[in-house]
């Protein structure tokens, strides 16, 4: 028998609780395995950087120009490529609250990444945080 939208709306609301309460064990309940790759790949991406610096002085030392551009190329991808991995693991942790998922339930993520995400929304100016305050209280249900 599948919920109705009052009891998803209080089910998503307990959610939102529990996330702002304690956000270490949402973390841990909702798993990280995006956050871990993005991690893995910024480590492999240090070790090719080392790697390159090892080509091109190398390259320095026997005075061959092209193996010391090969170095320098290898470690301008792989730097970029660590950069990308780390930026693209702050974005996932502050993407949006709620996600879609396919059995139609609503999956949280949470914690302060959610606060700042809505933060960063506001122009910093007195009016749009009013209108954030606002915005917030109609969603929940207030006003």
């Amino acid at each position: 028998m599948p919920l109705s939208e009052e009891e998803l709306r209080l089910l998503e609301q307990m959610e939102r609780a529990l996330v702002a309460e304690d956000p270490k064990l949402a973390s841990t309940l909702r798993g990280t395995t995006l956050r871990q790759a993005a991690r893995r790949r910024a480590i492999v991406a240090g070790l090719v950087f080392a790697i390159g610096i090892g080509v091109l002085m190398t390259g320095a030392i026997t005075r061959f120009w092209q193996i010391g551009i090969l170095g320098f190329v290898i470690m301008l991808g792989s730097a970029t490529v660590a950069l990308s991995s780390l930026r693209g693991q702050r974005a996932g942790a502050s993407s949006a609250a709620v996600s879609a998922h396919p059995s139609g339930f609503g999956v949280i993520d949470g914690g302060r990444s959610a606060r700042r995400s809505r933060a960063s929304r506001s122009s910093g100016t007195f009016m749009g945080r009013i209108e954030d305050r606002w915005r917030r209280r109609k969603d929940q249900g207030g006003f």
